[in-house]
């Protein structure tokens, strides 16, 4: 027996939470298309999602270490597939709608720029006076306008509700782009979004620490002062005797990770629980995040963000290689204003519709970490 489209929307209908998000309630698509025989629409947005020329180039692009700098370090492709794992055992344990959920989660980093947020910062600079950069942003222009795979529209056509959820920080929509202001409809995200966004923060935090340790510049002694990692070391040491140095580290991390996952489900359950809410735009419409932490964790996890930006985002070796990638955007940004030609034709065509500035931004910021080194050694060659 197949397992039709019709069939799983029944399944939403009878599994589901009543405030979950169901596919069949979805506001669609800004171009209309049939149905799938087979998938939700979140599942087609899934799978539009992963075949993108974005989400590809992911994997080339930093996520605290400059890509290529070792092997076991993350890249923003490894951080997005956690994301989404978390994401759905979030989701799933609420009953929620975790293809929603996970859709979010794949598409929240599309738009980041290379180099981490160290490029993120340089574009916004750049871009003073002509609208700004920010990577969420970014991620709703690469799915509405910049991936361009279909012949009767630019972009995805992905459904409203992954759209909406792209838009983390409403201040910073650009006023130029009219295609984000239909999206701003409530004071909340949906659940899922929330879902995803907690999940983003406990995966950023905790495999951070994981990587900082790899590279050499946190150490497991001034780890301890932190509450949260020596709750995680007292349990494990209770839980074995003897274990050798690097699984005691993995353990204690995977730790971390289960435990904020599982106060997330807990506390979400009861703010669900006590917010009375029975529809999906019922839990955009009420006044604080439903979903998140309790605040004794959220305190532990302040603690360790705070850490974290002392120790290792802001590191002098971090930041070396931070000021160096930020002088390659620079440069490139400065030489395409002086020879847009240089962008090629199809960029060039944006011009007239995007003007110079942003067409640049768009570049840029779609580039890997090592295009964005190649291009600026060839230009540093052809002068």
């Amino acid at each position: 027996m197949l397992h039709t489209r019709k069939h799983q929307e029944q399944l939403e209908k009878q599994t589901l939470a009543p405030y979950a998000q169901k596919s069949v309630e979805s506001r669609g698509r800004d171009n209309a298309e049939d149905q799938h025989d087979l998938r939700t629409e979140f599942q087609r947005d899934r799978a539009r999602i992963i075949h993108s020329s974005a989400f590809r180039r992911l994997e080339y692009k930093t996520q605290v270490f400059l890509n290529g700098t070792g092997d076991n370090l993350r890249t923003r492709l490894t951080h997005t597939m956690e994301v989404a794992s978390i994401s759905r055992t979030i989701a799933r344990s609420l009953s929620l709608n975790e293809d929603l959920a996970e859709c979010i989660a794949l598409a929240h980093d599309l738009g980041h720029s290379p180099f981490g947020h160290a490029g993120e910062r340089s574009l916004n600079e750049l871009m003073e006076g002509h609208g700004g950069f920010d990577h969420n942003q970014q991620s709703l222009r690469v799915v509405e306008f910049l991936e361009q795979k279909y012949p009767d529209w630019d972009g995805l056509n992905l459904t409203w509700e992954v759209r909406e959820a792209l838009l983390k920080h409403r201040t910073k929509v650009d006023k130029e782009g009219k295609q984000f202001k239909k999206l701003v409809l409530f004071p909340r995200f949906s659940l899922e979004a929330q879902v995803a966004n907690v999940a983003d923060e406990i995966t950023y935090y905790s495999h951070d620490l994981e990587d900082g340790l790899e590279a050499g510049l946190l150490t497991v002694k001034n780890l301890q002062s932190l509450e949260v990692w020596a709750e995680a070391q007292t349990k494990t040491k209770k839980e074995k005797k003897k274990i050798e140095a690097r699984r005691e580290t993995a353990n204690i991390i995977r730790l971390i990770i289960d435990t904020e996952v599982m106060d997330v489900i807990h506390t979400s359950e009861k703010n669900l629980a006590q917010s009375g809410i029975k529809t999906a735009d019922a839990g955009r419409a009420h006044p604080q995040n439903l979903i998140g932490y309790s605040p004794e964790t959220s305190k532990k996890n302040q603690e360790l963000r705070k850490y974290l930006y002392a120790n290792l985002y802001y590191h002098p070796t971090v930041k070396q290689v931070n000021t160096r990638c930020s002088q390659v955007l620079q440069t490139l940004f400065q030489l395409y204003l002086r020879e847009p030609n240089l962008l090629g034709v199809k960029w060039a065509k944006r011009q007239k519709k995007l003007g110079l500035h942003r067409t640049i931004c768009d570049y840029l910021s779609g580039m890997t970490d090592r295009y964005a080194m190649d291009a600026y050694t060839r230009m540093i060659k052809r002068q």
